[in-house]
């Protein structure tokens, strides 16, 4: 399962430590231009099929962002109630 965290973003989202580890930056061609995704997914095949059959020969590249937290241990949506 791939879930897309920030679409059509900044490059220089992916430089955020804060994001889980198993997060990867796509880059990919809509008419001439440059679009950045961040994608949380645990391969980078699975991200890799999931654009592929979106872009195709748009798809220029998959790489890992710089994020260092454990995905368990991340969450996107924090709800701040405490149990």
């Amino acid at each position: 399962m791939c879930r897309v965290l920030h679409e059509n973003c900044n490059k220089s989202v992916a430089k955020d430590k804060g994001l889980p580890n198993n997060s990867f930056l796509v880059t990919y061609l809509i008419d001439d231009a440059t679009v950045y995704d961040i994608v949380i997914c645990n391969k980078r095949v699975d991200v890799f099929d999931i654009y592929w059959d979106k872009y195709r020969e748009n798809l220029k590249n998959i790489e890992w962002t710089e994020g260092r937290v454990n995905p368990k241990l991340w969450d996107y949506n924090p709800s701040g109630k405490k149990k």
